[in-house]
């Protein structure tokens, strides 16, 4: 019930970090891979490895906060597949800086890039989906959607939204036979903790005092709840906010 064989699967943000780490575990369950990013080199590197791994992948770039792009990556994806059975919502980034001083640019910023492009992408899977009589879309929040961080209003902001973004899409969707479920990652070992790291002090303290698990998560403790949201395991599960996180949120 978790074989992927023959599923169409994209995946923003797939490049690197969480994306990645859940591309990893999908491909290896026999889907292909999509990778979306803004950044060609990246995706070249991700789709090199992806393929390394004898997994079947391709690399689309693109700039998912823009409507036409995205509009132009799903009717690539119908073109050369004629269907997507799973999306996985997860490009992200953030801006840390206390909320008075946020510009409005920065806060669009990141609301954009967290939020809107989900809303973006997730419209334009749907008709793929529908027509298909169902698909998969797994929307990667995060445990600061249940915490506040002081240094992070619009990220978390953006991140609570998903989790009811989430909700919704699963409630109007579910005659359509799409599951839709978010995942709230804990802290996890990337290149957007790595800079939390540098400029929040005692962060890393801080995190491993509370995790149980003791440790810093890594891309690839995300690739199983991927599979499984991706499956036909997960057919009676859709509106779920589930974290991984080490136990982070019930220490």
């Amino acid at each position: 019930m978790f074989d992927l064989t023959d599923r169409i699967a994209l995946v923003t943000g797939g490049n690197g970090g969480i994306g990645l780490g859940m591309a990893r575990g999908l491909g290896r369950a026999g889907a292909t891979i999509v990778v979306v990013g803004r950044n060609e080199e990246k995706c070249a590197g991700a789709l090199r490895e992806l393929q390394s791994l004898g997994i079947r992948a391709e690399a689309l770039p693109t700039d998912v906060t823009d409507e036409a792009a995205v509009q132009r990556l799903f009717a690539q994806v119908q073109a050369r597949h004629g269907r997507l059975d799973i999306l996985v919502n997860n490009a992200g980034g953030t801006v840390r800086k206390a909320p008075q001083d946020f510009t409005l640019a920065e806060w669009h910023g990141v609301m954009d890039v967290n939020l809107n492009s989900m809303f973006l992408c997730a419209r334009a899977a749907y008709p793929l989906m529908a027509q298909a009589g169902g698909g998969k879309i797994i929307n990667i929040a995060s445990i600061l959607s249940i915490f506040g961080a002081p240094y992070a209003t619009a990220y978390c902001a953006s991140k609570g939204g998903i989790v009811q973004f989430t909700k919704s899409l699963a409630i109007a969707w579910a005659k359509d036979g799409i599951q839709v479920n978010a995942v709230l990652p804990g802290w996890i070992d990337t290149d957007l903790t790595v800079g939390a790291r540098a400029q929040v002090p005692g962060l890393n303290e801080r995190v491993l005092a509370r995790t149980p698990a003791g440790r810093w998560g890594k891309p690839e403790d995300l690739a199983g709840i991927a599979v499984f949201l991706a499956s036909a395991a997960s057919d009676f599960v859709t509106g779920a906010a589930i974290p991984v996180d080490g136990g982070y949120s019930v220490a």
